[in-house]
């Protein structure tokens, strides 16, 4: 079996904060599954990450003496799999634009780029390199991930009470809509003529939803009663939502419960949006859209006409909180209040127009602590260490 070790490289992962605040590259969610999943399901071996210091207590990395770094941040892909595990020791795999894919060889050479031989990959993989990728990318993401998942399965059967608009089995026989075990929906409007839908295990779609694919509910997840939902979304385990939302990628147990619009946004793990809050994900004079880059540290140009919200992990708004097209908010944000906050909140602020003042961790892990355990889940030391470590170096990328 290989060793297979998914490094973040350094460039990228700057460019995806917040959302790497708190996490590896490869555990980022795009489409259905996360990007080490991804490579789990298409190649047998043992993973492990390298990313930063502060995360390598809860992502440790498992050297062996024959590795294979390959890019966290680059899906896999069956010719692009051939091409790493033809490697030889001491080779490295680069991009058409000269980036490092893929290396086979010891932790040394790695870290030095120490290569006998570069070869160059003239496949377009599918990658994310900045954060709005993520929502960019989500549709072919879904719509991957639902071929490798459902590939040979046979879906639970739909309640007729249901409306399918499209033809539910494609031209190959496959089918549009699958259903895992446990999952419920009843009295759905589902749409498949843009892309499949994905209800995971125990998931739930309830009555008078309108869904238009393609879109992946996973694990525990949950649409309410008349939520109108576009694709490409993607609802990580154990998230809820209601109201509009559209092209949205939720990481895990986080919350839209109510009404309000979402478009265009990434939203990361334990986020809570309160009932009425809507983000714009378009700017009223139709202009080209800045967001925030954190190793910049100032806004730079997107070439996008719709971006949304940005959350990072762990932040919260209150109820009917407005945020303006493309706001980015760090980790353990805490928004409330009328009127249009900032563009950008660094981690660990609460407040409003008004102003902001910064959060103790005291009162962030209390706060977590509460959240978390609605879900039956705890707090670790691990994660406390991790925060800690985010706190310190808060300032740094204001």
């Amino acid at each position: 079996m290989r060793n297979i070790i998914l490094f973040d490289a350094s460039d990228v992962r700057e460019n995806l904060l917040p959302m790497t605040f708190t996490r590896p590259v490869a555990d980022l969610r795009v489409g259905i599954l996360t990007i080490r999943e991804k490579w789990e399901r298409v190649l047998e071996s043992a993973y492990s990450y390298l990313t930063v210091d502060y995360l390598q207590e809860k992502y440790p990395t498992i050297v062996a003496d024959d590795n294979i770094f390959v890019a966290g941040n680059i899906f896999p892909t069956e010719s692009l799999v051939t091409c790493i595990m033809a490697l030889n020791q001491g080779e490295a795999l680069l991009s058409l634009k000269g980036d490092l894919m893929a290396f086979r060889g010891s932790m040394e050479d790695f870290n030095s780029r120490n290569f006998v031989k570069e070869i160059v990959c003239d496949e377009d993989c599918l990658s994310i390199s900045m954060l709005y990728d993520i929502f960019m990318q989500n549709h072919r993401g879904i719509v991957e991930d639902f071929a490798l998942l459902t590939h040979g399965r046979t879906s639970q059967p739909l309640s007729d009470t249901n409306t399918i608009i499209g033809a539910p089995v494609d031209a190959n026989g496959n089918s549009m809509i699958f259903i895992e075990e446990g999952a419920v929906v009843e009295g759905a409007m589902l749409n498949v003529k843009n892309g499949p839908i994905y209800v995971g295990r125990d998931a739930e779609v309830m009555e008078g939803s309108c869904l238009r694919g393609p879109i992946a509910l996973c694990e525990h997840a949950v649409i309410n009663m008349g939520a109108r939902v576009y694709g490409a979304t993607t609802l990580g385990p154990y998230c809820k939502v209601g109201g509009e939302v559209n092209n949205v990628v939720m990481m895990g147990y986080s919350n839209k419960a109510h009404d309000g619009f979402l478009g265009n946004a990434v939203i990361g793990e334990w986020c809570n949006i309160g009932g009425g809050s809507t983000a714009s994900n378009l700017k009223n004079d139709y202009t080209e859209i800045k967001l925030w880059n954190y190793p910049a540290h100032r806004f730079l140009r997107t070439g996008l006409q719709f971006c949304g919200l940005i959350m990072g992990d762990h932040s919260k708004s209150g109820i009917n909180c407005m945020f303006n097209t493309a706001t980015v908010l760090g980790v353990g944000v805490n928004i409330h209040g009328a009127g249009f906050p900032r563009n950008f909140v660094a981690s660990f602020s609460e407040g409003s127009v008004a102003g902001f003042t910064d959060v103790s961790l005291t009162k962030f892990f209390d706060i977590a602590r509460r959240m978390m355990a609605r879900r039956g889940l705890t707090l670790t030391e691990v994660d406390m260490r991790i925060f800690e470590s985010i706190h310190a170096i808060a300032d740094n990328y204001k």
